[in-house]
């Protein structure tokens, strides 16, 4: 069974959008892909191992890899992209991230315990190869004469035991495979550490993006609280002096009034 690169078939999303759900199938992928790599370790443990088994895992287990590197490359390219000018929406994207990045941490832990396991197999499995297989001094068959006593003092016939064969090319050529197979299982485990490590910056340069986020939307809203207050004031006082206005105007009107009153008595 053969799998193909993570990102083959794979078109580069040009929004955020499209790298939200690229990166949410990946991880979906991961966690399905380390159910699939604990059963066939399980497998390899209770029948008897073949090379078939070990492929697929190991093609499994490297294409896996492949995916978390592959969404680690995401996450920093959602990081990269402009924000929307929006200060709510800038927050709701922000907390989307945040959520794909512990998804993707919960995924990768789960990966790095069935990656380990994997490894420990490997290497059981060339110690047990080395083990089950010896290299004569001339590439023969060593023959060991063996004395058997018979009951009664008597000395029964010589036998001849044969040792197990040597090691043959093909047993070479496993454990070669097999210890190769090991590099590139620590090979990929390293590449998960540096992505956790890749993960702590981008969790901790995201909260202080949401602080600045959650400080511009506070700034924001003490300033239409302020703003409120002040067009309260300005109510009042332009009712305040509405009022006085109403009032000034009676009272001039009381005096023109009075003073049209003196006029006339004066006159008649």
């Amino acid at each position: 069974m053969s799998y193909m690169r993570a990102d083959s078939g794979w078109s580069q999303p040009g929004d955020f959008n499209g790298l939200v759900q690229t990166c949410s199938s990946n991880i979906q992928k991961i966690s399905h892909n380390s159910g699939q790599i604990k059963n066939l370790l399980y497998q390899l443990e209770t029948r008897q191992e073949t090379s078939e088994l070990q492929e697929k895992l190991q093609q499994l287990q490297h294409y896996t890899n492949q995916l978390a590197k592959e969404t680690n490359r995401h996450l920093k390219e959602l990081g990269t992209l402009p924000p929307p000018p929006s200060p709510s929406e800038q927050r709701q994207q922000k907390l989307r991230r945040e959520r794909l990045m512990n998804d993707f941490s919960a995924a990768l832990n789960n990966f790095q315990l069935v990656q380990r396991s994997a490894a420990e197999k490997e290497k059981e499995s060339v110690v047990r190869a080395r083990a089950g297989s010896r290299v004569t001094g001339d590439g023969g068959n060593v023959n060991e004469q063996l004395v058997t006593f018979e009951k009664g003092g008597e000395w029964g016939q010589t036998q001849t035991q044969t040792e197990e064969p040597p090691i043959t090319e093909e047993d070479l050529e496993t454990i070669k495979e097999r210890e190769t197979n090991i590099k590139q299982l620590e090979a990929d485990i390293m590449d998960v550490n540096q992505i956790f490590k890749d993960l702590a910056l981008m969790i901790h340069d995201q909260g202080e993006t949401i602080d600045s986020i959650e400080a511009n939307v506070e700034g924001a809203e003490s300033h239409v609280d302020r703003g409120a207050a002040q067009l309260q004031k300005a109510s009042y006082y332009q009712k305040k002096s509405r009022k006085r206005m109403c009032i000034l105007a009676m009272v001039l009107s009381l005096l023109l009034l009075i003073i049209i009153i003196i006029i006339w008595q004066a006159i008649k």
